[in-house]
């Protein structure tokens, strides 16, 4: 598995203004969460996984953000698939 990575589809100017600090503020977030929950993973089912990883991805970010946050869960999802196969980067 690569290293996972958040990118953004910006609407506007500003929102294309800020996509860069943002999606490494959300990547960042998202790779801390799947190697926490990789270190400590004990056979739980994908979708239990999957809800870690997007729990745990949110813990990571400043409130505000974490609350406009809406991932692809099929990309969050594909990350979990790999953290239970054990594949690593």
């Amino acid at each position: 598995m690569s290293e996972p990575h958040v990118t953004l589809e910006p609407r506007d100017p500003v929102q294309e203004k800020l996509r860069g600090p943002l999606e490494q503020q959300l990547t960042s977030a998202l790779q801390v969460a799947a190697d926490r929950i990789r270190d400590s993973y004990t056979g739980e089912p994908v979708e239990q996984v999957c809800q870690r990883l997007l729990d745990e991805t949110r813990a990571g970010l400043h409130p505000d953000i974490a609350a406009g946050f809406q991932p692809d869960m099929d990309e969050f999802c594909r990350v979990a698939v790999a953290i239970v196969r054990g594949e690593t980067t």
